[in-house]
């Protein structure tokens, strides 16, 4: 048995759970569409990173095996194609059956081939107003090459033939511009709801498109291209970084196409024409599908029907040490504070940058940001706080997968509002969630941290699980200080006694205690290990779980997504236990526990245990140092340790196969929702 799982094949496995929950009847209709178009988007991202990454792989060597979990990246490549092949045929099947399900609710999609008359008049009008401005032809001439296709877009490929020339066919491409007009279009109501696809409203209307053109028959098919999203930034030093990232995203767009999904009934000539044109080649996957892709848009459906069709509205309970009419600096100057996002608001850090910005004591703020909302009152916060004079200080990472765009608009923004700017340590992202704003009170420097495993992402934070701690203990302010001026002197190492900081120390300072259980559990001392993680595949980190729990160490893993080690195996890993809980938040937050010979240690962290956060990122995590927020984390980590609804089980079958535990139902995330309301009835 192999002992490592490949780490793509387990995040497949992962993204398989996300299609378990579109099927999950204990979901919302609606709620389970936009499972089915998180999946669809989960694939788009690991095409365009991961399945990109290996092809280049198998194009220079194959001889990465270690690497790969034990498979060389052609192999590897192989069993990818052939496990997406299988969820795109249970995508499809989902799909159908939530269109089916749809229908019961009165709510039913329509295509070109079966509108009413009104409903005609109401396309060609929609057509005429809405889309047609917005609408991209491309005629292709055969000896022409196609012009480069966006990967987030689909297209419809026209063929149109005349009676009397039959062997020369005309071929187009149309851009569906979901992006400009939406996706989904309602229909007038006739006693049901009724829904049409924007490229089905297209397709009734080609006539309109294509009148100049002699043609007795047309037809249009879905295809969608994904490409190598790889940032390759250059190397010529005239460059300041910000200009090589913006041409390296200008780059991004025509990036090498590593999939491509088209109708299954697209006819043969169409698609010989265009794999010919696109350059495809033996590398790519070229995958067949249904009549529409991009379900990714499902995760904007619009609530539509009865409101039982979609989740109950979970409200984020008040934090019972924080009022509005109470200083948040002066709070956590007496104690540490845990926010418990979404259990918890957001609203309390973005109050607390607020705070500092026109409070006449605070000198400075310093902040990393890594994803932000489409309109974030943190920018909006920090230039508030620069108006007032305050040094602002911000590290902001350029290279956030997807959001280098955004993040670039952010940096000018900042800079023309007085902030400084700066884009951290060369070679390493900064990953890290943390900030800092020092106050001058009498005749001392006061400082107040956060430390978190979340962006300080408004819009996120509604969705996501994760942890703030906010502290004004001075052995981990000095050492948060200790990280930003890492970040903006970068040739001066740190050492840290407190905070546990990637690069340099994060897998040798765990490795040191899991060594520490092992000793305890040689001395017969019970000993035991919880970990909640995102992602586990640092090969190092696993062997040492191994090793302990082959001395009798306790292990329990919650692990969200990747899970390369293999747990239950009788003399390696008999001693594990991990699970994965995926419901309608995603599990984000990240805890460690430690047992430690009864004075248990317990951590939060921006950092999985994989090697890109280890050993490529810069990463911060603390130490828990308050009684009361330790059994907090306890009291968290147990009642999602008890789910008997929403987990599943990893194991060497990477099955998905649901947890069954005797006695009530625990749906964790909703029991923790209780648990934030009560720890507020018992605050007051």
């Amino acid at each position: 048995m192999n002992t490592i799982v490949a780490r793509d094949l387990s995040w497949l496995q992962f993204n398989e759970r996300v299609l378990q929950e579109a099927q999950d009847e204990l979901n919302p209709l609606i709620e389970r569409l936009r499972f089915l178009g998180i999946y669809s988007s989960n694939m788009d991202e690991f095409f365009r990173v991961r399945y990109a990454s290996i092809k280049r792989l198998s194009q220079i060597s194959n001889k990465a095996e270690k690497r790969l979990g034990g498979y060389t990246p052609t192999e590897l490549l192989g069993l990818i194609s052939a496990k997406v092949m299988e969820m795109m045929t249970l995508s499809q099947k989902i799909n159908d059956q939530l269109m089916q399900e749809l229908e019961t609710q009165d709510i039913a999609f329509v295509d070109e081939t079966n509108l009413t008359m009104g409903q005609q008049d109401f396309v060609r009008k929609f057509f005429v107003e809405k889309v047609s401005p917005a609408v991209f032809t491309l005629i292709l001439r055969d000896k022409e090459d196609v012009p480069e296709l966006r990967d987030k877009s689909i297209y419809l490929a026209i063929k149109f033939t005349r009676k009397d020339a039959p062997e020369e066919p005309q071929y187009s491409l149309i851009e569906v511009p979901s992006d400009l007009v939406g996706r989904f279009v309602e229909l007038p109501r006739y006693g049901r709801q009724y829904m049409m696809y924007l490229e089905d409203l297209i397709r009734f209307n080609l006539n309109y498109i294509f009148f100049i053109f002699d043609f007795d028959s047309i037809e249009a098919h879905t295809v969608k291209i994904t490409r190598d999203a790889e940032l390759d930034l250059d190397d010529d030093v005239s460059k300041g970084f910000l200009e090589k990232m913006e041409k390296s995203i200008q780059n991004r767009r025509v990036g090498d196409p590593v999939r491509f999904v088209y109708d299954k009934e697209i006819p043969k000539d169409v698609l010989q024409f265009l794999i010919d044109r696109l350059d495809l080649d033996s590398y790519d996957s070229l995958i067949p599908g249904g009549r529409h892709h991009n379900k990714k848009d499902y995760i904007k459906f619009p609530n539509i029907g009865d409101r039982k069709l979609q989740f109950e509205e979970l409200t984020p309970m008040n934090h019972p040490d924080l009022d509005m009419d109470r200083s948040i600096l002066n709070v956590i100057n007496q104690k540490d504070v845990l926010l418990f996002l979404p259990y918890h608001s957001f609203s309390y850090l973005i109050r607390m940058l607020r705070e500092a910005a026109i409070d006449p004591d605070v000198t400075s703020i310093q902040i990393t940001l890594y994803r932000l909302a489409n309109k974030s009152r943190i920018i909006s916060a920090l230039t508030n706080a620069a108006k007032n004079g305050k040094q602002v200080t911000v590290l902001i990472e350029l290279r956030a997968r997807f959001d280098e765009e955004a993040n670039i608009k952010w940096t000018q923004e900042l800079q023309t509002e007085g902030v400084q700017v700066i884009f951290g340590v060369p070679g390493l992202k900064v990953h890290s969630k943390i900030f800092l704003i020092t106050r001058q009170e009498g005749n001392k420097l006061v400082k107040y941290a956060s430390i978190g495993t979340g962006n300080f992402n408004e819009s996120t934070a509604k969705l996501y699980t994760d942890y703030h701690l906010l502290t004004s203990r001075k052995e981990i302010t000095r050492e948060v200080e200790k990280v930003f001026r890492f970040l903006q002197k970068n040739y001066q190492i740190h050492k840290f006694k407190h905070l546990v900081v990637s690069p340099h120390y994060t897998r040798k300072y765990f490795i040191k205690l899991i060594e520490n259980e092992i000793e305890f559990a040689k001395k017969g001392v019970e000993a035991a290990i919880s970990l909640k993680l995102n992602s586990l595949n640092d090969i190092k980190l696993i062997e040492k779980l191994y090793e302990a729990s082959s001395y009798g160490v306790k292990i329990k893993l919650i692990i969200r997504g990747i899970c390369s080690l293999v747990p239950g195996v009788k003399g390696l890993s008999e001693n594990i236990e991990a699970i994965s809980i995926l419901d309608r938040f995603l599990e984000h937050s990240r805890i460690m526990y430690f047992a430690n010979g009864g004075d248990a240690k317990y951590f939060i962290s921006s950092a999985d245990w994989m090697p890109r956060n280890l050993d490529y990122r810069v990463e911060v995590g603390v130490p828990i140092y308050d009684e009361r927020i330790k059994r907090q984390l306890r009291d968290h980590f147990d009642v999602l340790w008890k789910d008997n609804v929403k987990s599943r089980w990893h194991n060497a079958e990477r099955s998905n196969e649901y947890r069954v535990i005797k006695g009530p139902h625990i749906r964790s995330q909703y029991a923790l929702h209780e648990y934030a309301k009560k720890q507020l009835k018992r605050g007051k």
